[in-house]
């Protein structure tokens, strides 16, 4: 799992039909120090929204898992918003 940041919505009006009802958001990943360090679009399963820090699954099957499929091309799914991030024994402020 990656620690992201919530960027924005992909709006994608043709796609496979496994994903007609899922949102797709664009996710910045995150350091240690809450830097952005690549991206990815994710399908949302827990109602992120822009701007929400939040837990990334990004590994192809475990992210099927999630949506219950045995096929697909789904490789990250959005599975938690984060309340609070501890690094090193220091809180760290989500913004």
């Amino acid at each position: 799992m990656k620690v992201g940041r919530v960027a924005g919505t992909v709006i994608s009006t043709i796609n496979i039909s496994l994903l007609d009802e899922h949102r797709l958001l664009l996710c910045d990943f995150e350091d240690l120090d809450g830097k952005p360090s690549g991206y990815t679009i994710a399908v949302d399963v827990v109602d992120a929204g822009v701007g929400d820090t939040v837990l990334i699954l990004d590994e192809g099957s475990s992210a099927r898992q999630i949506l219950g499929l045995d096929h697909g091309a789904v490789r990250a799914v959005v599975v938690g918003i984060v309340d609070q991030l501890v690094v090193d024994g220091e809180v760290r402020a989500i913004d």
